[in-house]
């Protein structure tokens, strides 16, 4: 008996499902492999050189919905001198957590949005009970700091009106005792319309608010790629390192720290996070030259940097999920894994933010590879393969522009959207099935759109002749 050859079109089906089934493969293997106890880890890496003191660090966790990931966690750690966990402190349902200070009592202050408003408290970190709690209708607070006689700066960002249409982001400052803002600025009103593009649901994103001096605040516009120096008095910007779009300067950086040097020239130290680097700037005959550079080769998206007083930097690491120590050269010397997404460190006996010195009283300008790396795979499966491969394939092209852009955006999101147990290939790969799948509906639909017609006049001639 002769068997019959199936058609071209079902064997283009046939080759159309198998190419599926490949392109899921590495998303399966993944899927079977995976060892959940990754998923929360949290573990020491390189400890050359104890710490000064504990280290409190700020993860921001992962939430939908208002449904906290039991794989991806929001909590506030402690870590010891010596890098072992000391305790942790989470609420779930939805929380986040970012900013965490030591006030001058040695209790935290923590800024927790959840549920479209923000949560700010003051934790004691022997008993891990919150000594004052507020609540503010602002949607996020990524940083707050402690100014003094109960009053609290407050960096509001995603305030966009919708009825006006007008982005409301600001900064205010807050009196715990009264309950009442003593204090307001509106970007709205120092910055034009068309900034980034417009007004939007995250306008400024501001994402860091810190004193400096007698009267003045830092704050960190991180969608205009900037950081500016506000007068309280005055409410004038009275200095600005980077403008929008200039990425060479920064590209949407997070908590820049203010500094002086012996000889007071001012000087901006900043998690560069787009760029994926900390840099540092020293203002030179009014204009700003960058003096330090580190960890554009390893480090993947940073949010946070603080100079310590022994001159090394305390970096929060976030898609490494990881926070490192390193001297003024590069090289780790205490290293600890913080699953998820760590935004926030602060080195307990310290002040809050940076308080060490600049580097270019250290002698140690110049750019520098980041060295020492425990290399712990934390936050579940892992892989730089997808970006790093873009980079290199498209270096020296007309493309390498966008591309490279595309490549850095894959490495900062795509973290957040997969599961922990699915690689950064595999995603890429489970991508292309679903525009395969997506391709092939379509062209199905259009193939047979006669059939179906057809089909539809059918069903209509039948309804006819029951109603008749």
């Amino acid at each position: 008996m002769k068997i019959p050859l199936p058609s071209r079109a079902n064997a283009a089906r046939v080759g159309i499902v198998i190419l599926i089934i490949g392109l899921l493969m590495p998303a399966a293997v993944s899927a079977l492999t995976h060892d959940p106890s990754e998923d929360t880890s949290l573990e020491r890496g390189t400890i050359t050189e104890t710490a000064s003191d504990t280290t409190v660090i700020g993860v921001q966790g992962f939430n939908f919905r208002g449904a906290t990931s039991q794989k991806k966690p929001a909590r506030v750690v402690a870590v010891d001198r010596q890098g072992n966990l000391s305790w942790t402190h989470g609420t779930g349902g939805g929380t986040w957590f970012y900013d965490v200070d030591q006030l001058p009592n040695g209790n935290l202050l923590i800024s927790s949005p959840r549920d479209g408003e923000t949560v700010l408290f003051e934790l004691d970190p022997d008993t891990r009970e919150r000594v004052w709690q507020a609540r503010f209708e602002m949607t996020d607070t990524h940083d707050i700091a402690y100014l003094g006689d109960d009053r609290i700066a407050i960096a509001n960002m995603r305030a966009y009106n919708e009825s006006t249409g007008v982005s409301d982001d600001r900064v205010v400052i807050y009196n715990r005792s009264t309950g009442e803002f003593t204090w307001e600025w509106y970007f709205r009103n120092h910055y034009p319309p068309s900034t980034d593009g417009g007004y939007s649901e995250d306008w400024t994103h501001v994402n860091d608010v810190d004193p400096i001096g007698d009267g003045r605040l830092l704050l960190s516009p991180r969608n205009f790629d900037q950081a500016i120096v506000v007068d309280i008095d005055s409410k004038e910007v009275v200095e600005r390192l980077g403008s929008d779009g200039d990425y060479d300067v920064m590209q949407e950086q997070h908590n820049p720290d203010w500094l002086e040097s012996e000889t007071g020239t001012p000087t901006i130290l900043v998690a560069d996070s787009e760029n994926d680097r900390v840099v540092e700037y020293a203002k030179e005959n009014g204009e700003w030259v960058q003096t330090w550079e580190v960890g554009s080769e390893s480090l993947t998206w940073p949010r946070d940097a603080d100079r310590l007083p022994n001159g090394n930097t305390l970096v929060t690491d976030t898609i490494n999920h990881r926070v490192i120590e390193i001297t003024p050269t590069g090289e780790i010397v205490w290293e600890y894994y913080a699953t998820w997404g760590p935004y926030d460190a602060e080195r307990l006996g310290t002040a809050p933010e940076s308080s060490g010195p600049t580097i270019r009283d250290m002698n140690a300008t110049g750019s520098y590879s980041i060295t020492g790396s425990a290399n712990i795979t934390a936050g579940g499966v892992t892989s730089n393969g997808v970006d790093s491969r873009i980079t290199a394939t498209f270096t020296g092209t007309p493309v390498e522009g966008p591309m490279t852009k595309f490549a850095t955006r894959w490495a900062h999101v795509t973290p957040w959207l997969r599961p922990v147990w699915m690689s950064d290939w595999g995603l890429l790969w489970t991508l292309g099935a679903a525009v395969v799948g997506v391709v092939w509906t379509t062209g199905e639909v259009i193939v047979h759109r006669p059939l179906l017609a057809s089909g539809r006049r059918v069903i209509a001639s039948v309804r006819d002749r029951l109603d008749s």
